[in-house]
């Protein structure tokens, strides 16, 4: 970490120099951006609702996250520089405090002639992800970049090979195990005018090797385990991956076929029997071989557009070290087969990737008439390897645009959600839901325009008549905007039948409660600052199919968002 700072305050000087030079020269052909994004939650305890018995709730009553990332090119090369900070954030562990801040990334990048190179923490991928993608989820409080290097040369005009090596980033840390591996990524194309054809194939490894520490560790807890559970663990994992994407007028094929040697997993459901012949249910370490395979395929021509995908995933859990559990050190990312939704009670429910056991197949057909009347049909369906359902949606959507003032969105969501794997509630039923919902939009003048929104969450009852999880939903919103600057919100979600897992109030009785939210948004220019009063009820919040529990929320919050 001493290096790593030392590193840090050689590029903000170096920085600061070519910034002052830059003015007093008036232009020496460099360029600096940057953004800044930050968050202040201020808690107000709420135990009906949940919203207590954490840090933030019981004493702490507020929390920071911010991140300033600054950017310059000059003399053929690209710096970068981001400050961090947390300050009692709940974003790592959801019923738990983080607070650390410093030198979350940097890095320097040349490109001489054919050769590239960076260095730093790096952002890169092979393929889709499946088997390596270093990337960043801010609302997850995921940073898995790689620190280390990376060199890429064009070994002809439309092929490129890479190779990488380095450690993961661990918010301001980094974890011991190496991870190394490259690619190789090309372009070709063919076919007569007007029947052309592309396919852009590639080809990628990657190794992660563990260090002594994290395998020490894992010895102790096999030497608990019974003969029959008990493995000899791997130091070094190595994944492959065939990829390629092939293009013809309309039509877009994507495919990609992933290899995974044996790797020491962790599952969490796991059964298990301990030296003392003890039986555990619970996490089991194991040894396995992976493989995933993905495809999508895709049409669009004409206002019609219609896309099919389908993967299935075994023994895909790729991690930095096997002790890392849910969104912690993932060396990979698995394409999500659900769609992502929007609206409160359409979102509610997220079907989580398993990288475990995964068998899942979507479809999307859209299609639009003369710019005012679309419609867009979603499926899909989840189950793991021995056909048990985790996740199905039927998604329908209505646009209709009448003249220039009126905009109207109407459609119906029918959901099963397995919340005893997605969320690890024992014995928890299938969550049954259908959700009607509209948005209509009005625009008053040029500047004006009000929105409304209506969602109804209903949910599927027990043999007891107990609703599933918190049962049946009712959500209303309206939004007045001023363009450009100003857009108010009010929002209420409200419990109107409550289910199993809903509040009891001091009578013993299920609780209908009210979430309400009120929000102001600002903008100017490329800022936009938001200041509202919200009451969350808890839930999954999910990015790109990677999910976590996000526990009820209850206070103000505030946020600003600025490019320059």
């Amino acid at each position: 970490m001493d290096l790593l700072r030392l590193l840090g305050v050689i590029l903000w000087l170096l920085l600061t120099a070519t910034i002052t030079t830059a003015q007093t020269q008036n232009n020496d052909g460099g360029t600096l951006s940057g953004n800044l994004q930050a968050n202040g939650n201020f808690f107000i305890r709420d135990s009906l609702i949940g919203a207590a018995n954490t840090p933030q709730y019981d004493r702490q009553l507020y929390g920071a996250d911010a991140w300033l990332n600054l950017r310059y090119s000059n003399w053929g090369f690209d710096f970068g520089l981001r400050f961090d900070l947390f300050n009692n954030s709940n974003l790592l562990n959801p019923t738990g405090s983080f607070t650390g801040e410093g030198i979350g990334r940097w890095f320097v990048r040349k490109k001489i002639d054919k050769f590239d190179l960076s260095v730093g923490y790096l952002y890169d991928q092979i393929g889709s992800g499946i088997i390596f993608r270093a990337f960043e989820q801010r609302p997850l409080l995921i940073d898995n970049a790689l620190y280390g290097a990376r060199l890429a040369y064009d070994i002809a005009d439309d092929w490129q090979i890479k190779v990488f090596t380095g450690r993961q980033k661990q918010q301001f840390d980094i974890y011991e195990p190496v991870i190394k591996g490259g690619a190789i990524d090309g372009f070709i194309s063919g076919g007569k005018e007007g029947n052309t054809w592309a396919a852009a194939p590639g080809f990628g490894v990657v190794n992660r090797t563990l260090d002594d520490a994290s395998m020490n560790s894992l010895v102790a807890t096999l030497n608990t385990y019974s003969k029959e559970d008990a493995f000899v663990p791997k130091y070094n994992t190595y994944a492959f991956s065939l990829y390629n994407t092939f293009t013809m007028g309309p039509w877009a094929w994507y495919v990609e076929g992933a290899y995974k040697t044996e790797d020491n997993l962790s599952d969490p459901f796991g059964t298990f029997v301990s030296a003392d012949s003890t039986v555990t249910v619970g996490d089991k370490f194991y040894k396995a071989p992976g493989s995933v395979l993905y495809s999508s395929l895709s049409y669009a021509n004409k206002g019609l557009g219609i896309s099919l995908e389908g993967k299935r995933t075994e023994n895909f859990d790729f991690r930095v070290r096997p002790q890392e559990q849910l969104n912690r050190g993932l060396v990979n990312f698995l394409p999500p087969m659900a769609r992502v939704n929007t609206y409160r009670m359409t979102a509610r429910y997220n079907a989580a990737t398993q990288f475990l056991g995964e068998l899942a197949l979507q479809g999307d057909i859209r299609y639009n008439y003369k710019r005012k009347f679309g419609v867009n049909v979603n499926f899909s369906n989840i189950t793991d390897l021995e056909s048990n359902l985790l996740y199905r949606e039927l998604y329908t959507e209505l646009t209709y645009k009448y003249k220039r003032s009126w905009q109207f969105l109407a459609g119906v969501q029918v959901q099963r959600y397995n919340q005893e794997v997605f969320e690890f509630k024992p014995e928890a039923p299938i969550v049954e839901t259908v959700t009607p919902y509209f948005d209509i939009l009005y625009k008053i003048t040029r500047r004006k325009s009000i929105r409304f929104e209506g969602q109804y969450m209903i949910a599927g009852k027990d043999d007891k008549g107990e609703g599933h999880d918190y049962g049946s939903w009712l959500f209303g919103l309206v939004e007045f905007s001023i363009a450009p600057h100003w857009t108010f919100t009010v929002s209420d979600m409200y419990n109107i039948d409550p289910g199993k897992n809903s509040p009891v109030d001091d009578s013993g009785e299920k609780a209908a409660l009210h979430y309400p939210r009120f929000d102001v948004f600002y903008t100017r220019g490329p800022n936009r600052f938001s200041l509202s009063y919200i009451k969350q009820v808890e839930g999954v919040v999910c990015t790109g199919g990677i999910c976590r529990l996000e526990p009820a929320f209850s206070g103000v919050r505030f946020t600003v968002n600025s490019n320059f």
